[in-house]
């Protein structure tokens, strides 16, 4: 480990990387989390902290150094804290900053699981609450979602996407209100930049669950946070002479002491709706179909298991297990139709099984803990019969204490329903095989598909196992991110021009604990506001379009059980409505020098897309929601006109809550908005 810490601080050194050397890096990290499993290794998991902050410090980076999540940071490494929520952290020397490392927007997701999404208002509301209470460095995991291509998702099951519910996710595209409704809180907090890093705060109490901590100096310059932790009831309360009512989980900023300029629960930002939209392929196909078991000369023989992952070193996904069984002719279910059930103990990942060629079935552990046992009932044929198991992992153990240690692959293997019982195939002699034929000759890219005989089809076989599928590709038109539409495979691994998009799996979820409506009131959890119940956590994948060549793409799909490729596509993800909405009672937007703006809304198109008309528009009392608005009892008539006069054609605009643009002398007794439906193109 200090051979590969010398490396990476030699190559920063180098070209003056560090704030030392007038560079851009200001902390540098050794470990991470490492305190959550310390403990499991005892006196040596101590004593290895201790040396680990050592080393780091003797790289004399000149910047200071950070440990995340440990709770035994020597002075002077930092300790800082990954969480939701990190208000409440302390590091371990008061004369070290408050440093939160990772904020997570979201959660990762696992093939099978159900799709967490972490709301805005609760995102907000934990930096919010972080600042109000001391805190100096901010970090968000991840800002920008991101893409697991090839095989290095972790996990096990960890997706081919990462997107992790991010402020923009893995395409590029902002991911309205969160993206937005975040970039106010943070335009919010550097209005009171000045004040919190020349002041300390005072904690005032204004009820059971409201508080505010103020921050201000000799010369008046203040500025104050009031939050209300009530994960239940709005709350009035009166903060110096003045009324202020604060929704429940929220926390307000007030640059100035006086004027609420932002509140963590308040969206006023806009929303937006995003399509994928398919274009089918059009085109030839050539195929190629693996043997199952083994094919060429077998790596070797050996009665019992071995751990796949100590076998394959990761080189692959696949280890082929081969064996062979006699079935005398006398056994009852060659005639009675009763079928024997082959029975199969795994570590993990998952599994297919064969008998004489022809898949049986498929299993698979649940992504959270991966060993499993599979069942199911095989076709046998009198005298000799060959079973051929494919082990599957799906990304590797990435977290935990000795996980080193968590292996993979078969465990056990047992015929039931035959004359005589049970038959224990465990410790006979099984032939492995690492990896598949066509993957070992790289198929997938120009030189190896040289290599093999492919096979051109009119009409590309359905639901056929072990099966090589190529076809030459256009790249969609437009210039929107694109993504593969896989919903209609099983199983397997897919590449563009050479570069391997990633493991596809269009696993369902379970049908139940998703919301319709996530309530953001309240402490997070990954399994709070479950999305995608019933449908495949991941159906689309991400495909750059740099890897897309002006014609003749090659695209190369290996396919483990069966599926029907003449339904894959590739999709452009596309924003298909913007909303929008302001409100007369909704904070206004201060500028630098504490001038107030009227409540404004506010639109932008993604990229270099501009706003090409509006499907509705109304100030007044409009209802509903994004996509289905409706006009209320109060109403301008002219609203759509302005907002094509203030907008179209721009990549963005603003409008204000104005008797210069709307009748605002209309239902003077009724709090009017702003609510806005946008197309871009």
């Amino acid at each position: 480990m200090q051979n590969f810490t010398t490396v990476i601080v030699n190559m920063m050194k180098k070209d003056k990387f560090f704030a030392s050397q007038g560079g851009p890096i200001i902390l540098a990290q050794v470990e991470n989390e490492y305190g959550s499993y310390e403990l499991s290794y005892g006196e040596g998991g101590r004593s290895y902290t201790q040396w680990a902050a050592k080393m780091a410090l003797s790289q004399n980076t000149g910047v200071p150094w950070i440990m995340c999540q440990q709770w035994d940071a020597p002075d002077p490494v930092i300790n800082t804290c990954n969480s939701f929520y990190c208000d409440e952290f302390k590091p371990i020397f008061p004369t070290m900053p408050k440093i939160w490392t990772e904020n997570w927007p979201g959660w990762f997701k696992t093939f099978g699981g159900r799709n967490s999404h972490r709301p805005p208002e609760d995102v907000a509301y934990s930096v919010a609450r972080f600042f109000q209470k001391g805190g100096s460095v901010h970090n968000y995991y991840m800002y920008h979602g991101g893409t697991n291509f090839g095989r290095t998702s972790g996990g096990p099951f960890i997706t081919t996407s990462y997107d992790y519910d991010a402020p923009i996710d893995e395409y590029g595209l902002p991911r309205y209100p969160k993206w937005s409704h975040l970039k106010e809180l943070h335009r919010a907090i550097k209005l009171c930049e000045h004040t919190l890093l020349n002041n300390k705060p005072t904690l005032v109490q204004l009820g059971s669950k409201q508080e505010a901590d103020v921050y201000e100096d000799a010369s008046g310059t203040c500025a104050a946070f009031i939050a209300n932790i009530d994960d239940v009831n709005e709350k009035t309360v009166i903060f110096r002479n003045a009324s202020y009512t604060l929704p429940a989980w929220s926390v307000s900023i007030l640059p100035d002491c006086k004027n609420v300029i932002f509140n963590t629960a308040k969206v006023g930002s806009q929303t937006s709706t995003i399509t994928m939209l398919p274009e089918q392929l059009k085109n030839n196909w050539e195929i190629f179909v693996e043997k199952a078991g083994i094919w060429g000369k077998a790596d070797f023989t050996r009665n019992g298991f071995v751990d796949h992952i100590n076998t394959t070193k990761d080189t692959t996904d696949y280890l082929w297990h081969t064996t062979r069984l006699f079935v005398d002719q006398n056994e009852k279910f060659l005639t009675n139709g009763i079928k024997p059930t082959l029975v199969i103990e795994s570590k993990g990942h998952a599994l297919h099984a064969f008998v004489n060629g022809i898949l049986q079935a498929s299993g698979s552990g649940n992504g959270t803990v991966s060993p499993f046992t599979f069942k199911s009932p095989v076709s046998l044929k009198a005298g000799n019969n060959e079973i051929a198991i494919l082990s599957m992992t799906v990304g590797l153990q990435n977290a935990g204490s000795f996980y080193e240690w968590v292996g993979a692959g078969l465990t056990s293997v047992k015929l039931e329903g035959i004359k005589n019982g049970t038959m224990d195939l465990t410790n006979t002699a099984w032939t492995y095989k690492i990896g598949l034929e066509s993957e070992h000759l790289r198929i997938y890219n120009a030189d190896g598909a040289k290599n093999m005989k492919w096979t051109k089809v009119s009409e590309p076989p359905k639901n056929q196992p072990l099966t090589w599928y190529k076809a030459i590709v256009d790249a969609p038109p437009g210039d929107e991110p694109i993504g593969l539409d896989m919903v209609h495979m099983g199983k397997g691994l897919v590449w563009l021009n050479g570069k391997q998009i990633g493991r596809y799996w269009p696993r369902k979820a379970p049908f139940d604990k998703c919301v319709k409506t996530c309530d953001y009131r309240g402490k997070f959890n990954p399994d709070k506001c479950n999305r995608g119940c019933g449908e495949p956590t991941q159906r689309w994948y991400h495909v750059p379009r740099s890897w897309f060549k002006p014609s003749g793409n090659v695209l190369v799909i290996f396919e483990e059980k069966g599926g029907d490729p003449t339904q894959i596509s590739f999709s452009r993800r596309k924003v298909s409505a913007l909303c929008a909405h302001a409100s007369e009672d909704h904070p206004s937007f201060v500028t630098n020098n504490m001038q107030n703006i009227k409540p404004r809304l506010e639109l932008k198109c993604p990229n270099i897309k501009h706003i090409s008309g509006f499907k509705f528009a109304s100030y007044g009392t409009p209802t509903g929601t994004c996509q289905s608005y409706g006009v209320g009892d109060c109403h301008d008539p002219d609203s759509i006109s302005v907002l094509e006069k203030l907008c179209l054609n721009k990549n963005e605009c603003v409008v204000e809550l104005s008797e210069e643009h709307f009748k605002t002398e209309l239902c003077p007794d009724k709090t009017k908005k702003l609510v806005v439906q946008a197309t871009c193109s």
